[in-house]
Parts: C-alpha cells; sequence; structure tokens
C-alpha cells in the first residue's frame, strides 16, 4: 500500500509539474487565433466570435517575416550542425578514451572545463575572429556550433564508451578492421542511445538559439528566432497575433522531433553521465 500510495503521490507531483510547463505553451497556442488587441485585453481567455481571426496571424507572420527562408536556414545550420557535433565529438570521445595518454587526458578535462566558461565571456572575441576567418556565413556557423556544442557531447560519449568492452574492438581488429572500419562498424551502432541524446539536446539548443546567429550573420541569412524579431514596429509596437502565430511555427518542428525520440533521452544521459 505504501508503494502504491508513493507512486500515485509521484504521478500527481510529475503531473502537476507537466500542466506549469504546458500552460505557456497553451496560452501561445491560444493567442495566435486571436486579433492582437484582443491578446493584450484578455491573453487567457478562449477566442469567441469577436476575437477569433482564424489564421489570419500565420498569414500576417509569414509575409512580414519571410518565414519560408527563415525556416529553411534554421533547418540547413540545425541539421548540418547536429551531424557534425555528433560524427566528430563520438570520434573525438573514442580517441581520448581509448588512448591513454597525458594529451588525451588534458584534451577531456579542456572540453570539460569549455562546459564551465559563460558564452558572454568570449562572444565579442569570437564574433571578431568569426569575421576575420570568414566563418560569418551559416556554412561558417556549423563550425562555430561544433566548437560550442562540443564539449558536453565530448563528456557524454566518453562516460558511454568507458562501458564498452575493449574485448568487442580487439575482435573486430583481429578480423581485419582498421580503426575507422572499427568505429563505424562497431563502436558507433552502440553508441546510438547516447547519439540520439546528444542531437536532441543540441537540436533544441541550435534551433533556437537568437544570439549567436545575430552575432555571426546578422540579418543577411535570418534564421526563425532573428526573422521573429522583425514583428516589432516603431515605438516598440508589436503585432502580438503574428508573434504569437510565429512562435507556434517555430516550436512546432522541435516539439515534434523531441516527441519522437525522447525516450532516448533518460537512457543517454544515465548511460553517458553516470556510468562514466
Amino acid at each position: 500500500m505504501k508503494s502504491k500510495l508513493g507512486h500515485f503521490l509521484a504521478f500527481l507531483l510529475l503531473f502537476f509539474f507537466a500542466i506549469v510547463f504546458l500552460i505557456p505553451i497553451f496560452i501561445v497556442l491560444l493567442n495566435s487565433f486571436k486579433s492582437k488587441f484582443s491578446i493584450s485585453q484578455t491573453p487567457f481567455v478562449l477566442p469567441t466570435e469577436d476575437t477569433f481571426v482564424g489564421i489570419e496571424n500565420y498569414i500576417t507572420g509569414i509575409n512580414n517575416t519571410g518565414f519560408p527562408s527563415a525556416f529553411f536556414w534554421s533547418l540547413f545550420v540545425t541539421v548540418f550542425s547536429v551531424a557534425v557535433i555528433v560524427i566528430f565529438t563520438s570520434m573525438t570521445a573514442w580517441y581520448i578514451v581509448r588512448v591513454k595518454a597525458k594529451f588525451t587526458s588534458f584534451m577531456y578535462y579542456l572540453f570539460v572545463f569549455s562546459m564551465i566558461v559563460p558564452f558572454q565571456m568570449v562572444m565579442f572575441t569570437m564574433s571578431k575572429i568569426a569575421n576575420i576567418l570568414a566563418l560569418d556565413n551559416p556554412y561558417g556557423l556549423i563550425i562555430i556550433y561544433l566548437g560550442f556544442g562540443s564539449g558536453l557531447s565530448v563528456f557524454m560519449f566518453s562516460g558511454f564508451i568507458k562501458s564498452v568492452p575493449l574485448g568487442i574492438e580487439e575482435a573486430a581488429t583481429i578480423d581485419g578492421c582498421n580503426p575507422l572500419q572499427t568505429f563505424w562498424l562497431i563502436v558507433f551502432p552502440i553508441l546510438k542511445p547516447t547519439a540520439i541524446t546528444v542531437a536532441i539536446l543540441n537540436t533544441m539548443w541550435i534551433w533556437n538559439d537568437y544570439l549567436l546567429p545575430y552575432l555571426v550573420i546578422g540579418s543577411d541569412y535570418k534564421t526563425i528566432p532573428i526573422a521573429v524579431q522583425y514583428l516589432k514596429g516603431g515605438y516598440g509596437s508589436i503585432d502580438m497575433g503574428a508573434l504569437m502565430a510565429m512562435l507556434v511555427l517555430a516550436i512546432l518542428p522541435v516539439v515534434i522531433f523531441y516527441l519522437s525520440c525522447q525516450k532516448y533521452i533518460i537512457k543517454g544521459v544515465a548511460a553517458g553521465a553516470v556510468k562514466g
């Protein structure tokens, strides 16, 4: 009975927190179908016949922000940045764990240290160097995201690789596999839970990131967070209806991606952080 009561109380607590976190998303979705004046006056009330505007806010937001172009650049930067981070950091972590040397130990702690350095400390220097090295474009932004995303990713991959038996790799070497074949055919498939977790965490970060694209590429190649700010008019006026609609379109892809892969998150985080 005590066990059942404990599970029931835990369920109620988690259900309460779920409601708390979902309420802001529901309010944004609710107001995306209301006129901009009614949003300011009655933001928590369901749309009525007088306040409901259908998809008018979505059409206005798409036209005023250039949403299709912004969506393309956000998708391009996110997909390729996440792919590069997963591939390079997994290989780096494998090298660090399997090659026992002072140099690899130094590399590991350097990656870990990078996680505690605030972005604000390096953002102006980074933007200047990006301009000098001609990285101030969507392609260069992928390289910059690789640098900022490497710390946590290497840490998680390293923790998981330490739990992989070395005998599996030795057997592959005896069968004639070179290091690259051993990694891609043997090690990387085993890293699937952690790789998906790393991909999810970096996707949510990169897709929603505003400051780094704004500093590096500015308005030449607008991503969704940058495009949304163009709904702000003169004297601080904001079309709240269009803004709410664009926020719904912005969070929808990452929510779908998260829900389709969320079962791997706890498994991957536990394997990468606890076992290491």
